[in-house]
């Protein structure tokens, strides 16, 4: 059974560092990407693809005026099946993961998107029982509070994945889905936009989890998730999180020295709840949960984790990574921010740093090369 992001799991393990830096997502819903393996480009293929697919929707119910509007202006994107096909698998470590998901500025703009929302928030946990700050933590991670909604046409990019065949039956689903959305008046083509593998929104719903959950929240008759005002979004991510069990009162962790669930050896350790579980149904994944309950927590005032981690596999502190980068980037070896994380910016900078001084190039951090800078 697919939940609402099962399919990226299925997918592969997409870095979340990767897609917040994705540079085609603008700030906001309304913009549209320039790059040209993300426009529509002719394809044969893919235009008899969708004239026979137009009868697979009819006969799911959906009127010819709908799809014919839909796939007006639709097209092929060769930049999706890239990134589809180019996926990477690997896995970070938690601490990595924390560094990424819930930063000191994170937590700061959470802080401030809740005293801004504050009153919905509060009215959405009334109604469904989920926290407040969950909502909000959520709406965090998946968008940074709304400001990465992605701008990639869902009906291109949903019908370029069914087209290209890889997981061809479940994108024909979510298509046939995104065609029910516009079918009830919900949005139009022009703004049903996300990101380029179909999800949706403040908090990226895919569009069988959007018929399963969205919610009207303001009361003005659409369940509008794309637009600028997040009520309806995060009052569905409530819906979501309510209808996959959350039990109200309980709680998702607590950090615990003797904790069941310890995700890097040396680092800290959480004794899990109830709801644990029903945040792993939004992304099914520790480190996800984790990150999503750690950053409500400091949202609603918490503080940093208490338990430390320990040195990483190259011996050095998440301190000296980003004393690192710092330093890198004050040489001229540009590491795009020191957050501690040593991903692909920073292993280029690592290079070219230790090419321009005759060094071995290995990409990879090390205390020596902290020391030599």
């Amino acid at each position: 059974m697919f939940t609402r992001r099962t399919f990226t799991l299925l997918l592969a393990a997409v870095p979340l560092s990767a897609c917040a830096a994705d540079p085609v997502i603008s700030a906001g819903s309304s913009a549209r990407t320039t790059d040209p393996a993300l426009l529509p480009q002719p394809n044969p293929g893919w235009s008899d693809w969708v004239a026979g697919f137009k009868g697979r929707a009819a006969a799911k119910g959906i009127r010819a005026d709908v799809t014919d509007r839909a796939f007006r202006g639709a097209g092929y994107l060769p930049g999706v099946v890239a990134r589809d096909r180019n996926q990477t698998e690997f896995k970070r470590s938690f601490e990595d993961y924390i560094a990424i998901v819930a930063p000191e500025s994170k937590v700061q703009a959470g802080r401030a998107a809740f005293a801004r929302n504050r009153n919905t928030l509060n009215a959405i946990e009334s109604r469904y029982g989920v926290p407040a700050q969950i909502v909000c933590a959520i709406w965090g991670v998946e968008s940074n509070y709304g400001v990465r909604r992605g701008d990639i046409p869902t009906i291109s990019a949903l019908s370029t994945l069914a087209y290209d065949g890889r997981r061809g039956a479940f994108f024909e689903g979510q298509l046939i889905a995104a065609l029910q959305i516009l079918q009830a008046g919900d949005v139009t083509p022009a703004r049903m936009v996300g990101s380029w593998a179909g999800a949706m929104g403040h908090t990226q719903f895919i569009p069988t989890s959007y018929l399963q959950s969205a919610v009207d929240f303001t009361g003005d008759g659409r369940r509008d998730i794309w637009g600028d005002d997040p009520a309806d979004a995060l009052a569905s991510t409530a819906s979501y999180l309510s209808g996959a069990g959350w039990k109200r009162g309980a709680s998702w962790a607590v950090e615990d020295a003797d904790g069941n669930l310890t995700p890097d050896a040396g680092g800290p350790s959480f004794r899990t709840g109830p709801n644990f579980r029903v945040i792993k149904r939004y992304n099914n994944s520790d480190s996800y949960a984790l990150g999503v309950g750690h950053l409500a927590d400091r949202i609603a005032g918490g503080g940093p984790l208490r338990q430390a981690f320990g040195p990483d596999r190259f011996g050095m502190t998440i301190d000296q990574r980003k004393a690192l980068q710092r330093k890198l980037t004050a040489a001229g070896f540009d590491t795009d921010g020191s957050d501690g994380v040593i991903g692909p910016k920073s292993r280029a900078a690592i290079s070219a740093y230790q090419q321009s001084r005759g060094m071995a190039v290995t990409g990879d951090p090390s205390l020596t090369l902290l020391n030599a800078i």
